[in-house]
């Protein structure tokens, strides 16, 4: 698919950038002060910085793929819906295999984060932690994509619509798609270093690793919506792989047991972890890979 965006590309960055991270400075002083509600809101809507952005910069977002193209793509649509969590439950496997004392089939961990006043509300509704638990694992593979979706447009018209063919038509595939990612992780810093997003403050590594290991996994990320991009030309397909990946993220851990600690998260079961996100990165270099002896 041919794309003329990204011809604003410095602009672009300095909007984006500016933008992100003024919102990830409030939302993390948010979290700090325990207002978590208010914290997740402004990160929602930063979501939608990379659309402005580009707006800002002077792109014409209108050119980067709105429709709904299906018609012999319907296999990518369901790579987009399905394949993060195939990717996901394949990290976790991984994981639990290495760190064996970490699983449990109990339902622990949810457990302790619902506590007992959240069992107690639960069953007042008629409902067990189990079937609790089962819902949110199916809900996580069904309409929670779609809804995340609406959410991750605004990240993906700004990135893979806009940023993602700038870089590839001055770098190449591969490295485009390389440079891409590690600003789509670097993008993040701000409320990971201050507000422990995706791994917490306490990890092996802190707070160093944890900000270089989500530039590895945001690359991962971004060679398989980048690709989903490609082959629909559709910014929607693009999206409903984001939000499929947002959808899965905390599933994992519907089985881990009293030997996991927060810690831990950088390793894993989630997909963002150095384990966890092991069959994501193996897809990522295989595209690539495939990609690069189509363009040479």
């Amino acid at each position: 698919m041919e794309n003329t965006q990204g011809k604003n590309l410095k602009k672009y960055l300095v909007w984006v950038f500016a933008i992100g991270w003024t919102m990830q400075f409030v939302a993390s002083y948010f979290a700090r002060r325990g207002n978590l509600a208010l914290f997740n809101g402004i990160l929602a809507v930063s979501m939608f910085a990379p659309l402005v952005s580009a707006v800002l910069s002077g792109e014409k977002v209108r050119s980067v793929g709105w429709g709904f193209r299906l018609k012999g793509k319907l296999r990518h649509w369901l790579a987009a819906w399905f394949l993060p969590a195939v990717l996901g439950c394949l990290g976790a496997a991984l994981f639990f295999l290495l760190f064996p004392k970490t699983l449990s089939t109990d339902l622990y961990y949810i457990r302790a984060t619902l506590g007992e006043a959240g069992i107690a509300a639960l069953e007042a509704q008629g409902m067990t932690v189990a079937l609790y638990a089962g819902v949110s694992a199916l809900s996580a593979v069904t309409y929670a994509p779609l809804l995340n979706m609406l959410f991750a447009v605004g990240e993906e018209a700004g990135w893979r619509g806009v940023m993602y063919p700038a870089l590839k038509r001055r770098f190449g595939t591969v490295r485009g798609r390389i440079a891409g990612g590690v600003i789509w992780g670097a993008w993040h810093w701000p409320v990971m270093l201050l507000a422990g997003y995706e791994y917490g403050l306490r990890y092996f590594g802190a707070p160093v690793l944890g900000p270089m290991l989500f530039c590895v996994i945001a690359c991962a990320m971004g060679v398989l919506l980048d690709r989903l991009y490609e082959r629909t030309g559709s910014v929607w397909a693009a999206a409903l792989g984001h939000g499929a990946i947002n959808a899965f993220a905390g599933v994992p851990t519907l089985l881990c047991g009293p030997a996991y600690t927060a810690g831990m998260t950088i390793a894993g079961p989630l997909m963002i972890g150095a384990v966890g996100g092991i069959p994501l990165m193996a897809t990522a270099v295989y595209i690539l890979i495939k990609d690069a002896k189509t363009e040479s």
